[in-house]
């Protein structure tokens, strides 16, 4: 790892990890010069109020599948297994003392970006990476203290859609080879549950 490498840190519940994920931080890392990305498959997010229907095994398993041909691709189950609550900022700090002269970010959608405010100490995790904001078309609001790059595109993968669709398989395409294969061996997804 260089001196001044570019490392972008992108958590997520990942049920499943989907061909979406991987354009976002493509596009991440064209944008920015971006030496890694960092994939933190979380226990469940704070901002959702379902559990995953994966097990955590399945959806590290899955993200490691996923990205297994990517060069700039790393999967950290550092979420899993740190003590609840493992908050953003405590991830980023668990980072930083392993990449102690690297250039963090933080890569969200535009719904995360909002609700930023909300998460605990906001202000603490701008001093300790930049954000990137994917979104399709709306422009984030700017915040005082916070340092954010916005990248745009669109692409038709859903985790909720892929879920649901399971029990015949219809939406594989918008999964990796591996990750559809996986999917079927353990037979996830099978009963096709819609809730988020």
């Amino acid at each position: 790892m260089s001196t001044h490498s570019k490392i972008c840190l992108f958590g997520g519940t990942f049920d499943p990890i989907h061909l979406g994920h991987i354009h976002i931080a493509h596009a991440a890392v064209e944008s920015l010069g971006l030496d890694k990305v960092i994939f933190l498959p979380c226990k469940q997010s704070p901002h959702k109020s379902t559990q995953a229907e994966a097990s955590e095994d399945d959806r590290l398993e899955m993200c490691r599948r996923a990205t297994v041909d990517i060069h700039w691709a790393e999967v950290d189950e550092h979420d899993l297994v740190a003590a609840s609550p493992c908050y953003s900022w405590r991830t980023a700090e668990s980072i930083a003392t392993k990449f102690p002269d690297a250039e963090l970010f933080w890569l969200m959608g535009t719904d995360q970006w909002q609700a930023l405010p909300r998460w605990d100490r906001p202000e603490h995790l701008a001093k300790l990476v930049k954000f990137i904001v994917f979104t399709r078309d709306q422009i984030p609001e700017a915040r005082e203290g916070f340092e954010l790059h916005c990248i745009s595109g669109n692409h038709p993968a859903s985790a909720t859609k892929i879920r649901a669709s399971m029990p015949k398989h219809l939406l594989t395409d918008w999964l990796s080879p591996q990750v559809a294969d996986y999917i079927k061996q353990h037979s996830l997804y099978a009963h096709g549950d819609v809730s988020e």
